[in-house]
Parts: structure tokens; C-alpha cells; sequence
């Protein structure tokens, strides 16, 4: 399994998921990056930057260009590797299965060549030392790419998976939503995703920040406000008139199949920026 090792980092990180083929919501996180004056080198993301929306190969582009750390989600693993389906994990004949195989069509038949190769050359982990203490990025689990993990997914659950990583944390994407846990001085991490909102009837997708605080991590979750209207447009002019075009406006997902009944309950409760100390 191909692993990519930045070293020790230092300073503030940036970590997020999800472009999902979100020009606009790229673009936006590369200004708020730029404002922040945070370099690429020190900017993770969790995987799947091609999936719901229409500007694909725009979206690759402006991520090659910037230079900062991309993960291989299952949505990379399957455009790279010509495969019949997203190999998002859902169940054959759900909703979000069938939903799934409009954007996917889509995208296959999108994207340049030259992407495909290059993110099947993506790495599959992502190690990192930060503030004394090593970090694994993956994408849904440590050896499943396309594993649902929530915030109410079952804490042995994490951390069997942290276990496995051998790392003081796992940072992770695939699931859609943000959380921070701390477990047993291990810790479980996912900054959200940019691309579609966290069904929590708002617009907005997510990004995390991570600061030095002493011999501590301050992790700090925050909202990416970007032109959602205009990537809707922009699906709705490539024919992408689908459950997917309207959660962009709507802040809700037009299925949640994956989703375990805690978090299911909260579709269209506002979630809150936070932080707290690692």
C-alpha cells in the first residue's frame, strides 16, 4: 500500500475532504488558505476530489497546480482504475446507489487521461509528525478505503483502526460529516468535506485548522461559505439535474442510507463551528 511521509510539520495545517468536483468551493479554500497565509505544503486532503459535482477535470487542475497533499479515496480509486461504480460502499440498489451512478457516468467520461493516471499514482496513506505526536491520513479506514465512520460509529471501532494505523491519531474522510473524538489519549478526526454540505440545511461545507497551544493541538472546525448557487448552475448545465444539484442549496442530502440513526436525526440541525485541545 503506497504511503506518502511529509515529516514533522509545524505551524497551522489545514485538513479538509471532499471537493467532489466543487470548483467553486476549491476556489474558495485556496483564497481562505491564502488569507491565512498557510503554504500547500502544509494543506491534507482526505480523498474524493472528483465525485457529485460538474467540473471535474477544472477541479483536478487547480489541486495539481496548488501543490498541496491529496489523498486516494475511493472515488480517485475507481476513475483511475476504470471501474463499473464509485466503490463508495453504499448497498446495491439504495438510493445513494442509484444516485451515485448519474455523477459517476459523468465523471468517467469527463476526466482527462492525463488526471486518471495521475491520481492512480495517489497515495493510499499519509503520515505526518505534528507537535510531538504522529498522524495517519485515510480515507475511510486503514485497510478499507470506501468504511463509514461516524461520530457514533462504536469507539472500539476507532480505535481498532487507530491500532492498526500505529499512530497517536487518525485523520479521515469518506463519511461527509466533521467530528473530532478524543479516545483513551488516542484521537479520531475528520474535517468534513467541502463539496456538499453536512446535511444540516445549510450551504456551507467544512475545513479544519490545526494550531500549536502549547505542547498541545488546538483542532478547530470552521464553515467554508462559497458560491454554492453557481456550482449548482453549473451541475444543472451539464444535465447533473439531480438529488445531488439541490442538496447544494438546500444544505440536505437527498438520501441517508449510510447514515446510523444518531446522526440520520440530525439532518437540518445546524452544526456549530468548534474547537477544542488535543
Amino acid at each position: 500500500m503506497s504511503e506518502l511521509d511529509l515529516g514533522q510539520l509545524q505551524d497551522t495545517l489545514l485538513l479538509f475532504g471532499g471537493p467532489y468536483s466543487n470548483l467553486q468551493a476549491i476556489l474558495a479554500l485556496r483564497q481562505r488558505a491564502e488569507q491565512l497565509q498557510i503554504a500547500p505544503g502544509n494543506i491534507i486532503c482526505t480523498g474524493d476530489s472528483v465525485a457529485y459535482c460538474a467540473q471535474p477535470n477544472e477541479t483536478l487542475k487547480l489541486i495539481r497546480e496548488w501543490g498541496i497533499a491529496l489523498l486516494m479515496g475511493n472515488c480517485e480509486e475507481s476513475l483511475a482504475f476504470n471501474a463499473e461504480d464509485c466503490g463508495c460502499g453504499f448497498e446495491t440498489g439504495s438510493t445513494c446507489d442509484l444516485l451515485s451512478d448519474d455523477w459517476y457516468r459523468f465523471a468517467s467520461t469527463t476526466v482527462e487521461q492525463q488526471h486518471k493516471q495521475w491520481m492512480g499514482a495517489l497515495p493510499r496513506r499519509i503520515r505526518f509528525l505534528y507537535q510531538g505526536k504522529d498522524f495517519i491520513v485515510i480515507h475511510g479506514g486503514v485497510t478499507q478505503i470506501n468504511q463509514f465512520i461516524f461520530a457514533s460509529t462504536d469507539e472500539r471501532i476507532k480505535l481498532e483502526q487507530i491500532q492498526l494505523a500505529q499512530a497517536a491519531g487518525v485523520i479521515a474522510g469518506h463519511c461527509g460529516l466533521p467530528f473530532t473524538q478524543p479516545l483513551q489519549g488516542k484521537l479520531w478526526h475528520n474535517p468534513g468535506v467541502i463539496g456538499m454540505p453536512a446535511n444540516d440545511g445549510t450551504t456551507q461545507g467544512w475545513y479544519s485548522l490545526w494550531k500549536p497551544a502549547g505542547d498541545k493541538i488546538r483542532i478547530e472546525h470552521h464553515r467554508l461559505h462559497y458560491n454554492a448557487a453557481g456550482a449548482k448552475h453549473h451541475m444543472l448545465s451539464a444535465g447533473l439535474n439531480n438529488g445531488y444539484a439541490e442538496a447544494l442549496t438546500s444544505g440536505l442530502w437527498p438520501s441517508m442510507d449510510v447514515l446510523p440513526d444518531y446522526e440520520r436525526v440530525r439532518q437540518g440541525k445546524k452544526i456549530g463551528e468548534n474547537s477544542l485541545l488535543f
